[in-house]
């Protein structure tokens, strides 16, 4: 019986095999490894580009820093009866100061994170909070959850909100997959689980009044409250439905296509929709919507090079009026404050939020 004695490899024969065996294990993760997404393939959205009425403008580098170092992400602002001014922070904290004060003082904390935020008739600080549901804070500080879940379901990220004449506190869930801590993994995976939402401070009944939203954020009811507005992020659009007249219960598009990715809104009372952008469109993260594997693939990559990384920071403000026309374009391409998420408007000065600053935004127009 004849017996064969295999050559005993070179160094270098070793060293291939084992470079071809670390290249099929990677090439394995990157096409196995489960990530937490479940991508849709999604057609490209058509993009303006910062040209004809969104053209770049240095307006917003103007803006006055209040209250700087507060802390990060004043995400909205809005003032109270009392004259001061209230915002939320990502540490969990809503802070009040006045138009002029060099230091902001801790009004509640609450234990979450406060996003929208706006007073009632009542005088209660109705909270938005995308971790602990729709919040009302009392003047002597208490803090009431009003409600949490729709249909026996929890909220998964509560973010924008506007209260009606009649009390009715109209609010977002931006969405039913995943919280603000992941918020970017709404933007991989392309899915449109947020909702419009009613509450009835009367009969404390929560009623989903849109669903099938991509990323619902700000909103905002227009004139006369005929109807309602609210953000699809993800959309780069403005959604509304009509709650009166002929039109009462239809959903439409009242602004699509729009050059960055819109935030908060905001009606001042006088035929001007503030919408906040705080980023502008991207089209390396636009161009992989269509491709549902290489956006499970961006998962597989170190996070500082996929949903790690940061734009640059930009400022932009554009304000619509009830037709959708651009009645005004304020920009800042060096975001001296930049990555603005809402904009709301008192005695002729825009106060300006951000998820990036440790300050809130005031600009006076003119």
């Amino acid at each position: 019986m004849a017996i064969i004695v295999q050559p005993e490899r070179t160094p270098m024969q070793r060293a291939r095999w084992v470079f071809l065996i670390l290249i099929a294990a990677l090439a394995a993760y990157l096409a196995l490894w489960p990530v937490p997404i479940d991508p849709a393939a999604v057609a490209p959205i058509p993009n303006p580009g910062l040209t004809g009425p969104f053209a770049p403008d240095n307006s917003l580098a103007a803006v006055k820093h209040l209250v700087p170092g507060v802390g990060l992400g004043p995400e909205d602002v809005t003032r109270g009866p009392d004259g001061f001014f209230y915002s939320g922070l990502q540490d969990g904290r809503i802070v009040r100061f006045r138009d002029g004060d060099a230091t902001a003082e801790t009004f509640v904390s609450t234990g979450g994170r406060p996003l929208g935020v706006q007073f009632d008739a009542a005088g209660n600080l109705v909270v938005a909070d995308a971790f602990r549901g729709l919040l009302s804070v009392a003047p002597d500080r208490a803090i009431t959850v009003l409600t949490d879940s729709v249909a026996g379901e929890r909220m998964v990220f509560p973010n924008g909100l506007d209260i009606s004449t009649d009390g009715t506190i109209w609010f977002s869930d931006a969405s039913r997959r995943f919280d603000q801590h992941r918020f970017m993994l709404d933007f991989l995976e392309m899915r449109p689980t947020g909702r419009l939402l009613s509450y009835n401070p009367k009969t404390h009944q929560t009623t989903v009044r849109l669903e099938g939203l991509m990323f619902a954020n700000g909103v905002a009811l227009g004139p006369g409250e005929n109807f309602v507005l609210v953000n699809e992020t993800m959309r780069a659009r403005i959604a509304r439905l009509w709650l009166s007249g002929p039109n009462a219960g239809r959903q439409d598009v009242f602004l699509d296509n729009l050059p960055g990715y819109p935030d908060n809104l905001s009606y001042n009372k006088r035929g001007t929709f503030w919408v906040a952008f705080p980023a502008v469109r991207s089209r390396e993260l636009e161009s992989l919507w269509p491709h549902s594997f290489l956006r499970k693939l961006a998962l597989r990559l170190p996070e500082r090079w996929t949903i790690g990384r940061q734009q640059p920071l930009y400022g932009m403000v554009i304000g619509f009026d009830a037709t959708g026309k651009v009645v005004a374009n304020l920009q800042d391409p060096d975001g001296g404050y930049g990555s603005i998420t809402s904009v709301n408007e008192f005695d002729g000065k825009l106060y300006l939020g951000s998820i990036r600053m440790t300050s809130v935004g005031q600009y006076s127009l003119r």
